[in-house]
């Protein structure tokens, strides 16, 4: 019996595998792999570049001021070439991160993720973080 996997199941397997990838495993080469060329991030955290490039400094970022970082993923929904993920990321603060110094404390970043996909590869990323709580946490931001 052949089985053939749904093009929606392999674009949550892509979008899984980059997010592990990438902020998980701290592989900056998921960048390559699953972003296409074109690829547009319409929320870029952090201030980062909108562009390929802009994830691959969020995640070596993240893995500089959090070498533990992992992303748990709550769900992952797809219709057609849209992919969403709920996740919360957390780490140890080891390194500096944002301009702090590591003060040893973990660290979380709840979010949602939309993400559009075109022949297997990540082509848009629209994303709801909640980066002041995370501020607040790392002490750049009064609670």
């Amino acid at each position: 019996m052949t089985t053939t996997v749904s093009t929606t199941e392999r674009n949550k397997q892509v979008v899984r595998e980059f997010i592990d990838g990438l902020f998980s495993d701290g592989d900056l080469g998921a960048v390559d792999t699953y972003l296409a060329e074109d690829f547009v991030n319409h929320d870029p955290p952090f201030g980062v570049t909108p562009d390929r490039e802009g994830m691959r400094t969020a995640g070596r970022h993240m893995r500089a001021g959090f070498p533990d970082w992992r992303s748990e993923l709550h769900a992952l929904i797809a219709e057609g070439d849209i992919v969403v993920e709920r996740f919360t990321a957390s780490g140890t603060h080891r390194g500096e991160a944002m301009g702090v110094p590591a003060t040893g404390r973990r660290v979380t970043l709840p979010g949602i993720n939309i993400f559009r996909l075109r022949d297997g590869l990540i082509v848009e990323r629209w994303g709801q973080l909640d980066e002041l709580g995370f501020l607040r946490q790392l002490g750049v931001v009064p609670a």
